[in-house]
């Protein structure tokens, strides 16, 4: 294994870069500003694609108020091999077509040495045909299973989130374990949704347990009542993923319809992110459970990384806005672009990058990234990054609402979330 103490900016673009810590670089090299005198002034510039409207707006507000801090951070520290980062920010609607249009703009107009930041599935999909067309980097932080199925290009990686694949194999087994084997699973109608369609209902056959009915919903639905009465009275757990402004409104009519007689209950934090617990409506989410992709509440072993990450990004410990108590942020997936933006730090360091004519070397760079340990860059937790396929592996989070809060119950090992590669695509031409 490459020694973690060797500053990354000394490996060559061709060497493999087996261990990263970006994170702790920095301190590696007291008294100086920078990590290498840099090769031009230019500010190294990410477009950054966001959702500022559409059904991913609470999503892209977060996202942005991480990526600013993240690149606060970045550039306190001296940038990127002395370069400042500049992040040019454009909305995509939360909608494919525009999406793409974005990413072209980034790299046509704007002169974007990469494009970085797509959450919501559908728009990946849309946009990384371009990215891959136009050659330049697109680093998403989305969570879907499209990058590693091999169903998008060698200029697409997720280096920073994990994806459904992964969160819900190491899922399904405490569920089969401890709440029911017979599921109903309730979930948005596009890609994201079909990824927890097709792989939880796999990974808890695999279990022995059985999959009863699949609800699938239209993302832009706003009233859920008239779903409900699909789900047979055998089930033993419902299985919940919902996105979009109407979550509020579902968790709610999902109480309402139950009452005090619900079966087990286990929910992506999809459903409640950007939402606040106490919400009248919400008392009947006591004792059912939330998978995480990063704790909302500080837990009693919070580590210094999330206690700094926190204070960086202005969320307190109850995972809402320090400057409002009822403005929830989306912990669970907005640690993704902090990290995202610390492996491009580490990636274009390693790859000696100094302009666009680079970019290949920079996807080199992160293709043979592996260990990823927790860190200030790295503060949900240590990874592992699989070059082949573009995506990232990491621990998983179980909590249950005690209290009115999400207390953490369980935590998966990386080795839980690993499955077969189904591309590798290191083999494909620039």
């Amino acid at each position: 294994m490459t020694d973690s103490k060797t500053p990354l900016f000394l490996r060559t673009r061709r060497k493999a870069l087996k261990t990263l810590g970006a994170g702790t670089a920095a301190a590696l090299l007291p008294g100086l500003g920078t990590y290498v005198q840099a090769q031009s002034s230019e500010p190294v510039r990410i477009g950054f694609q966001v959702h500022r409207t559409g059904i991913g707006a609470a999503y892209g507000r977060w996202y942005d108020r991480t990526t600013q801090a993240a690149v606060e951070k970045i550039n306190a520290e001296g940038g990127i091999a002395g370069r400042p980062v500049e992040i040019i920010a454009e909305d995509d609607g939360t909608d494919p077509k525009r999406g793409a249009e974005v990413v072209e703009k980034f790299a046509t107009q704007h002169n974007c040495d990469i494009a970085f930041g797509t959450l919501f599935s559908h728009v990946v999909f849309g946009s990384a045909p371009r990215a891959g067309e136009l050659k330049i980097p697109y680093f998403v932080v989305s969570e879907g299973h499209h990058v590693a199925s091999g169903a998008l290009n060698r200029y697409t990686l997720q280096p920073g989130i994990t994806d459904v694949k992964s969160q819900v194999q190491a899922m399904a087994p405490f569920v089969a374990e401890n709440l029911g084997k017979k599921v109903t699973m309730i979930f948005p109608d596009f890609a994201f949704g079909h990824d927890h369609r097709d792989y939880f209902s796999s990974a808890i056959e695999a279990q022995g347990g059985e999959v009863l009915e699949m609800i699938a919903i239209p993302p832009t639905e706003t009233s859920f009542t008239k779903y409900f009465p699909k789900i047979p009275r055998e089930t033993e757990v419902i299985y919940h993923v919902m996105v979009g402004p109407a979550v509020l409104t579902f968790v709610k009519e999902m109480g309402e319809f139950f009452g005090p007689s619900k079966p087990e209950i286990f929910g992506f934090i999809d459903s409640l992110e950007a939402v606040d617990l106490s919400s009248p409506g919400l008392e009947f989410l006591e004792g059912t459970y939330f998978w995480e992709g990063n704790p909302r509440y500080a837990q009693a072993d919070q580590s210094e990384y999330d206690k700094a990450y926190r204070q960086a990004v202005g969320v307190d410990e109850n995972g809402a806005s320090v400057s409002d108590a009822k403005d929830i942020s989306t912990y669970a997936h907005m640690f993704g672009c902090w990290e995202t933006l610390h492996i491009v730090k580490a990636g274009m360091e390693a790859a000696g990058y100094s302009g666009t004519d680079d970019r290949a070397a920079l996807i080199e760079a992160v293709e043979s990234m592996t260990e990823m340990p927790l860190s200030a860059a790295h503060p949900q937790g240590a990874k592992m990054f699989n070059g082949k396929t573009h995506q990232v592996f990491g621990h998983q989070y179980i909590s249950k609402v005690e209290g009115g809060k999400l207390v953490l119950q369980h935590t998966t090992s990386i080795e839980d979330t690993f499955y077969e590669d189904e591309v590798d695509y290191t083999t494909q031409s620039f």
